[in-house]
């Protein structure tokens, strides 16, 4: 189907993908989707669209948590010269220039549905050029392996962003502040390298 996004239509009516080669080897090889809005998306109804807020302050990625407890803060506390957006939009005030976000979210069901509203919208281009989509970082919600019905939804939404990484259950994220000089999941260093962010203190050990 022309110009259609395999996340909106479901996985029965996905195009078909080559066998293996549309698999990524690894798990550093992110599964890609397209890098701008697509035509034909329908703009979401305002209740299901993130704010919006005017940023004045730069940022190297804007890490935009789509619900509350999505991570964003940690991310940003994690790569110097990200800012968390305060789960809304980064819009820049100046003109002619773009925020680079990263959607953030959880690997629950509510977490993962959220993350397919923002992802939605932005496909729509309601959003026009102020927000440059980098992709979307699933964190973990618990430990262990995503139940099937989990991973099957997951990957309907992965069809419909430039990127996907995810970031595996770390327990002392959930008993205590972050500590920058702990080491830091593999998976989380090829995020940063992949958006070119530095760890901040000494969290790349």
């Amino acid at each position: 189907m022309t110009n259609a996004n395999p996340w909106l239509t479901g996985p029965d009516r996905a195009p078909d993908p080559e066998p293996e080669a549309a698999l990524p080897a690894t798990r550093r090889q992110a599964r890609t989707g397209p890098a701008t809005p697509q035509p034909g998306v329908p703009t979401p109804d305002t209740a299901d669209r993130l704010p919006r807020w005017s940023q004045a302050w730069p940022a190297r990625v804007w890490w935009l948590g789509v619900h509350g407890g999505a991570g964003e803060s940690t991310l940003a506390s994690l790569a110097a010269g990200s800012r968390p957006a305060q789960h809304g939009w980064p819009m820049p005030e100046t003109p002619g220039t773009s925020s680079r976000v990263a959607l953030v979210a959880r690997t629950n069901w509510s977490g993962l549905t959220a993350a397919q509203r923002a992802a939605t919208e932005w496909a729509s281009g309601v959003l026009g050029d102020a927000v440059q989509l980098a992709g979307l970082v699933l964190i973990a919600d618990a430990p262990g392996r995503l139940p099937k019905p989990l991973r099957d939804l997951q990957q309907v939404i992965a069809g419909g962003v430039p990127r996907v990484w995810t970031v595996p259950w770390v327990d002392a994220w959930r008993l205590g502040p972050v500590d920058l000089a702990a080491p830091i999941p593999k998976e989380l260093r090829a995020l940063l390298a992949d958006l070119q962010l530095s760890p901040s203190g000494l969290a790349h050990n």
